[in-house]
């Protein structure tokens, strides 16, 4: 006599599978646009009067950590690898591919053009991450 084996039971072994793929495939390249790679820093140099250090704090430290190693007390419960800031990789980057991924965002990097509404602010974060060692 054959065994039917449960739709229900079958489904529930497809979900974890997949699941177990999705969080072991690797991250798609972020893609940065033309225009934000070329993208000028109409600010750049020194975070002079602590803007992009407060900013940076206020926003970015719970996931990315106080000194940008990627190890802050949020960064554990995302599925998303935290970038080392500090890095080459990131660091190589252009002012303008850092801002776009900054403040456009993507997946759970979110969007902070609403909350960071003042570009010279945005441009003091960038500065602020180029101090980063």
């Amino acid at each position: 006599m054959k065994t039917k084996q449960s739709p229900l039971l079958i489904a529930l072994g497809v979900v974890m599978v997949l699941g177990l793929m999705a969080y072991t495939l690797p991250q798609e390249p972020w893609e940065v646009p033309a225009k934000y790679k070329s993208m000028e820093n109409e600010f750049a140099g020194d975070d002079e009067d602590g803007i992009g250090e407060e900013l940076y704090a206020q926003h970015c430290r719970s996931c990315h950590g106080k000194e940008g190693y990627g190890d802050g007390n949020k960064a554990g419960e995302l599925e998303t690898e935290m970038r080392d800031l500090t890095s080459e990789e990131v660091q190589a980057q252009t002012d303008g591919a850092l801002y776009y991924k900054s403040f456009i965002g993507r997946d759970e990097m979110p969007n902070f053009e609403k909350k960071i509404k003042d570009e010279e602010d945005r441009w003091m974060v960038i500065n602020y991450l180029r101090s980063l060692e």
